[in-house]
């Protein structure tokens, strides 16, 4: 495996000239964790991440589960984020998109998924959203959780403005988000206005973070990252700055000029 090291104030970056490179090494972590806490009663506990900048880390894990070296039996899974408002059977809502993306290819079964309650009522949601992180805590926490690095520096859907102590709750997308995500709705107006996410505080809470971030579609968001000291609403994936054992990939596409 070969990538350079940058250091930043907040973070360093684990540098790639391909993301192969990062989604296997964070793809054969994962198979080592699994290996590792096979024996636990709840198993590894797996946070996961939805979009394109995740599809080779599952599909690496997929193939090491049809290779026998992958096994899902005992863990659990967990969504950062689910949107508002859309059908059960909706293709776009993320908990079908990771069935299709990683569940349905090795042996985690689907009620060991967790899944933020956007179904919630109303009048019921900011309990859901509260019971949500007390299951967080009573499965032990979050072994690894994975992130990508939205265009205007949000992780999760924690939008700019998210307060540091964040957690669990409903948010409203930002306009730029929405567009980012229009092209799988067809259109902007068909693309959900809110979604329920896990906060900040809830994803500082994993022990392990591994925030990926690929493309020249990234550099802007990672730019003002890399100039940052201190946590900024305004970017709240640095709110990621200091975390115990977290590791930035990014490539060159994503560093752009801002690599030295």
């Amino acid at each position: 495996m070969s990538y350079r090291t940058l250091t930043a104030p907040l973070f360093d970056l684990r540098v790639v000239d391909d993301p192969s490179t990062a989604q296997h090494a964070v793809a054969e972590e994962i198979a080592r964790l699994l290996e590792r806490e096979a024996g636990r009663e709840e198993g590894l506990v797996l946070g996961l991440a939805t979009g394109s900048t995740m599809v080779g880390v599952y599909d690496e894990l997929a193939r090491r589960h049809a290779a026998g070296g992958a096994t899902f039996g005992r863990a659990r899974a967990v969504l950062l984020d689910e949107y508002r408002g859309l059908p059960a059977d909706h293709p776009q809502r993320f908990a079908n998109w990771i069935r299709g993306a990683l569940l349905d290819r090795v042996d985690l079964p689907a009620e060991q998924l967790e899944v933020p309650p956007a179904d919630a009522p109303g009048a019921e949601l900011e309990a859901a959203c509260s019971a949500f992180d007390r299951r967080l805590r009573a499965l032990g926490g979050v072994d690894l959780q994975l992130l990508g690095l939205g265009r205007n520096g949000h992780v999760a859907f924690n939008e700019p403005g998210s307060p540091l102590d964040s957690t669990t709750r409903l948010v409203r997308l930002a306009e730029s988000s929405r567009e980012a995500n229009s092209a799988a709705f067809g259109s902007l107006d068909a693309t959900p206005t809110s979604a329920v996410t896990q906060g900040l505080a809830t994803i500082r809470a994993a022990r392990r973070v591994r925030l990926l971030a690929f493309g020249a579609s990234k550099r802007d968001a990672l730019a003002r990252l890399l100039e940052l000291h201190r946590f900024d609403p305004d970017r709240p994936a640095s709110a990621l700055g200091g975390h115990q054992d977290l590791e930035v990939w990014v490539d060159e596409a994503a560093l752009g000029g801002n690599g030295g």
